[in-house]
């Protein structure tokens, strides 16, 4: 495996599909990046196409990890727009492509987060996590902490209702921007 990571790639025609693509291979593996299986890229797209453009336009930034030319990994470090959180970053869109699991791409991808975080001047990074997966114990191994929950905030099907698990990483050393 040779993985790297790339921080705001130019957002080309054919890089955004291979993003919907990975979206799609996740969310229909069970992944929870903001669909229940099964999708589409059409259905993907949707949320896709203005994300993307949250990042082509600003003020979100991308990072995508690649295993050779192959992208494996995603994540977007989305912009609270409050002009009272410039010091932080949420993490959406978290995403390991499913045949790559438990090579420790998901780790690495999240250590490479938080060292971007750290160049940028972040003092933290939030991440929304849906409970029932285990999600949560990937990250409390990575340093989050569970700061709250939302009961049933996610309703991913008729009668399943799930909470939604607010995680929080504080950056030590940070310096504000």
């Amino acid at each position: 495996m040779s993985l790297r990571f790339v921080l705001d790639p130019e957002l080309t025609d054919e890089l955004r599909e291979r993003i919907v693509a990975l979206w799609v291979d996740v969310t229909n593996a069970g992944g929870a990046v903001g669909f229940v299986a099964p999708v589409t890229a059409d259905e993907v797209r949707t949320i896709a196409d203005p994300t993307l453009a949250g990042i082509a336009d600003g003020p979100d930034r991308l990072l995508l990890g690649y295993d050779d030319d192959r992208l494996v990994a995603m994540a977007i470090f989305t912009d609270p727009r409050f002009h009272l959180k410039p010091h932080l970053r949420v993490l959406t869109r978290v995403m390991v492509h499913p045949d790559t699991q438990g090579r420790g791409i998901g780790e690495a991808l999240m250590r490479e987060a938080e060292r971007v975080a750290h160049r940028l001047g972040l003092a933290a990074l939030h991440v929304t996590v849906r409970d029932g997966l285990g999600l949560d114990r990937f990250y409390r191994r990575l340093g989050y902490r569970e700061v709250g929950r939302w009961p049933g905030a996610l309703r991913v099907a008729p009668g399943d209702d799930r909470d939604e698990i607010l995680m929080w990483l504080g950056l030590s050393g940070h310096r504000p921007g």
